[in-house]
């Protein structure tokens, strides 16, 4: 049953990565950004892609029970984007060890208390 989201979540990261690698070899930031940030389909995007890491984040405060672990992968979220998401969803998915309700619900699940 975990396996396909597993798997899924494992694609997601590869692709990431390898998206991120060729933006950083064949791209130029600062040049392309000022082509993009003017345009208003861009701004929206950004919009989306903030309010995604905003949502992802509040379940991320949710669900841990250290606030400095929280804390980094807010961070981490927001500098590798959804890398970073599907990461935290995979090691959460791994640690649940099935049960999704302590996958979605984290320390505040019964049956994670003590893990």
């Amino acid at each position: 049953m975990l396996m396909r989201p597993l798997l899924l979540l494992f694609l997601g990261a590869i692709i990431m990565i390898l998206a991120i690698a060729y933006a950083m070899i064949y791209g130029s930031f600062w040049e392309e950004a000022k082509v993009l940030f003017p345009l208003p389909w861009f701004q929206l995007s950004m919009i989306d892609l903030y309010l995604g890491f905003f949502l992802f984040g509040g379940w991320i405060l949710f669900r841990e029970s250290s606030r400095g672990k929280a804390i980094g992968w807010i961070v981490a979220l927001c500098l590798l984007g959804n890398l970073a998401a599907c990461v935290y969803a995979l090691l959460a998915l791994i640690g649940s060890r099935g049960n999704w309700m302590a996958f979605w619900m984290g320390h505040h699940d019964p049956a994670m208390q003590g893990s």
